[in-house]
């Protein structure tokens, strides 16, 4: 896909750059052209008000050589006879052939010939004893002047554009792939038996979609297995009964040789029971472990656990407001370990600040964190580190009345804190870090830092918004 992206990006934009830049060279050409014989007419129109006045060959030399703009001998004036037994007059150089220049006095307009290196314009003017010429040569090299540079830039404008469209090609082909290839090799490592897989849900609106329909079928997986190892173990205990009956009937049978063998068959199967019972131990302990470390969907656990506050929040007339769970944010925690810090952060807005008072649960996604904030319009807290230790309130009226302990455990398990500060609504705000798997960053590193400048930046311009 990345390779076709770029081909396509290469014949497009190949195909934009020849079709504007050679008529432009064309152009180019022809305006180069243009200017040469313009200046060539500038000359020649010089010498016209020269002739109007006098065809006296000194004044007409001195006028040529005035009207030389550069390397001289390009400027030649052809004077018809004057009188019976005049001569024309031949000043300044001549290149023209003589057919030409009659047939230009003939014709009365301007006209080009071409001569040896170049072509002389010859402009007809009229004088008292006829029809005079002034021919002015014009060399290849002026026809062509600055083209060439004209055509280096222009080819290396199209070159540019060719590069850049690859670049942007390739980057675009990147960003569609990556998200594919993460699929790919994630439902590999599924098939592997790796079930704490997950991928991210980024990239175009069809591969998060996709992302989002394997992390919910991997989740699902997960706990199919757990249940089908739950039922594998309670049918083993439940095995255990029967067993007993077995053996304690075995065991009145005597000792004959048949007694024997239908005791040892007993404590073979209990053996093979004891297995099994271990075995699905093992098995759903493993499954349970690849699911905390699978993580949850932190937008889809607040969107739940913020509709069963609802219903109390509106008997208390409270202000409810959710902000960034709107798409999915994946925290490295396992649901119901966020559901129950979740839980103990609400259920201390709503004990602890008084009925009608508003509050607030805001996500925000980072690089290198998951940011859980959790705010409210209460009075506030007093002590907030105490309020952080188990069996320790804020106490008086502040809005944590027991101690947020579950919720500091569940963020330093992920390399993550937690901060209770002053909130925009005026309460209380706790802040959860949650740092995510591959990029655990402790907090006070330089972008833990900048991250918090970020948020603090946001409050303070929501808080001026509210006001």
């Amino acid at each position: 896909m990345r390779w076709a992206l770029v081909k396509v990006a290469l014949a497009v934009t190949t195909m934009v750059v020849v079709a504007f830049a050679v008529p432009l060279g064309l152009v180019v050409k022809e305006l180069a052209r243009d200017r040469a014989y313009s200046n060539a007419e500038r000359q020649a129109a010089t010498i016209g008000p020269v002739l109007a006045i006098t065809t006296d060959r000194p004044e007409l030399e001195r006028a040529v050589a005035s009207a030389e703009t550069g390397p001289g001998g390009r400027i030649g004036v052809h004077v018809p006879a004057s009188g019976k037994n005049g001569k024309p007059a031949e000043i300044g150089s001549r290149r023209a052939a003589q057919k030409d220049v009659e047939a230009a006095a003939k014709l009365g307009r301007a006209s080009i010939s071409p001569v040896s290196g170049g072509s002389s314009l010859l402009q007809p003017t009229a004088v008292a004893s006829g029809i005079a010429v002034v021919e002015v040569f014009v060399p290849d090299a002026a026809l062509t002047n600055g083209v060439t540079t004209s055509w280096v830039v222009l080819a290396g404008v199209g070159l540019a554009l060719v590069v850049g469209s690859v670049a942007v090609a390739d980057r675009l082909g990147t960003r569609m792939v990556r998200p594919a290839e993460r699929l790919a090799g994630a439902a590999h490592d599924l098939g592997k038996g790796k079930l704490g897989v997950r991928v991210p849900e980024d990239g175009p609106k069809e591969l998060r979609s996709a992302a989002s329909a394997f992390n919910s079928m991997a989740d699902q997986v997960v706990q199919l297995l757990a249940n089908e190892r739950e039922l594998a173990a309670d049918l083993s205990h439940r095995l255990r009964t029967p067993l007993t009956v077995l053996r304690l009937n075995a065991a009145s049978l005597g000792d004959t040789q048949a007694a024997e063998q239908t005791r040892a068959a007993v404590e073979q199967l209990e053996r093979e029971v004891d297995q099994i019972i271990r075995t699905a131990r093992e098995q759903k302990a493993q499954t349970r472990q690849a699911a905390a470390a699978a993580g949850c969907d932190a937008a889809e656990v607040i969107r739940e656990r913020m509709g069963f506050w609802s219903a109390l929040a509106e008997d208390e007339g409270r202000t409810v407001r959710i902000a960034g769970a709107d798409r999915p944010v994946r925290v490295p925690v396992a649901r119901p370990e966020l559901a129950a810090a979740l839980d103990a952060m609400l259920g201390n807005v709503f004990r602890h600040t008084p009925e009608g008072t508003a509050f607030a649960v805001d996500v925000h996604n980072a690089e290198e964190a998951v940011i859980v904030l959790v705010s409210d319009a209460g009075g506030g807290i007093a002590d907030p580190d105490a309020a952080l230790r188990r069996g320790h309130g804020g106490g008086g009226d502040g809005s944590t009345g027991l101690g947020l302990d579950i919720v500091r455990r569940l963020a330093e398990s992920t390399g993550g804190d937690v901060r209770i500060g002053r909130s925009v609504l005026g309460g209380t705000e706790v802040r959860v870090w949650l740092a995510l798997d591959d990029r655990r960053t402790r907090p006070g590193t330089r972008r833990g830092h900048r991250l918090r400048r970020t948020l603090g930046g946001r409050r303070r311009r929501t808080a001026r918004t509210g006001s």
